[in-house]
């Protein structure tokens, strides 16, 4: 039985979105994510390559947090090329688990945390993702999770859904799911090699889908993986949010890098939502500078 859904605050719910981080993270971070009054931070992954430190300093944030392992989070430990790169003894010690060790029930790849105070449940789709309907790293998922297939990593994200404590369901994952598009300009589109192709993961597709057949209710898919800044043109920047026919917001927050150099100091962007009544009301990203001033915005959604 789940539990009744709570008033959301004020009558809204203010949540920041932490793109791709890629070592760019540091105590600024909590001082802006205050000043913008954030109640509930999801974070999409891609901390470092195995940045353990990184991900100490992520999981000591005292705001309300979700987190999902993105590729580069077992950058050396999830496929051969990636262990043969490898600058530190694998067998001394393993920074995959030291960073699963680090944000514990945070960390919702392949589980769900429940948030009380909001009456929701964020569930995570599978972490460590590198993108695509190829099955990829094996042997990883298969040691860590048991996982060996697609339908078994289904299986494993629906569990979460049927255990999660609240009917309202925000999902996060690392890369976005599959069937937003396969242009090389779309949300999850392939923007390298040949151009073209939906790099979404069937799997996360799969699971929105027998959520929605489990009568859950849904606002927000937030992921990132796939960066605005496209390899094979400078002219525009790829799409970041998609509305479906039912109003779920899809939105990848991979703005990269998130924190700049200008002439008065550092700028760093967040992507917040705001939720009202369970619905996503809005969407944006915003530049914020060292004085904790919003100094540039994207209305990426209005309702």
């Amino acid at each position: 039985m789940t539990n009744p859904p709570t008033q959301l605050p004020q009558g809204s719910l203010t949540i920041a979105v932490i793109g791709d981080v890629h070592d760019q993270w540091n105590a600024d971070d909590e001082r802006v994510l205050k000043a913008l009054g954030a109640d509930l931070v999801l974070l999409v992954g891609d901390f470092g390559n195995e940045a353990v430190e990184i991900v100490r300093s992520i999981a000591a944030l005292s705001l309300p947090k979700a987190a999902i392992f993105g590729n580069h989070d077992a950058w050396y430990s999830a496929s051969k090329w990636g262990a043969e790169r490898c600058p530190y003894d694998r067998q001394k010690e393993n920074r995959v688990q030291q960073q699963l060790d680090l944000l514990g029930a945070a960390h919702v790849g392949y589980g769900k945390l429940d948030f009380p105070e909001f009456g929701l449940t964020v569930v995570g789709a599978r972490p460590f993702s590198w993108g695509g309907s190829d099955w990829k790293n094996a042997g990883f998922y298969a040691a860590y999770y048991g996982v060996r297939n697609f339908q078994e990593s289904v299986d494993r994200i629906v569990a979460s859904i049927k255990e999660a404590s609240y009917d309202h369901i925000i999902f996060l994952g690392h890369c976005g799911p599959k069937g937003l598009g396969d242009q090389p300009e779309d949300i999850c589109g392939k923007d390298w090699g040949q151009l073209g192709g939906d790099h979404g993961d069937p799997d996360f597709t799969d699971a929105i889908s027998q959520a929605r057949l489990l009568g859950k209710s849904l606002s927000l898919v937030a992921f990132g993986h796939m960066h605005h800044h496209l390899r094979h043109r400078k002219d525009r920047l790829r799409h970041s949010l998609v509305r479906d026919a039912s109003g779920l917001i899809y939105l990848n927050a991979a703005r990269v890098p998130r924190i700049i150099s200008s002439g008065a100091g550092w700028l760093r962007n967040v992507s917040l939502v705001t939720l009202e009544s369970y619905q996503v009301t809005q969407a944006l990203l915003v530049w914020v500078n060292q004085d904790l001033q919003i100094v540039d915005q994207e209305m990426l959604y209005s309702f």
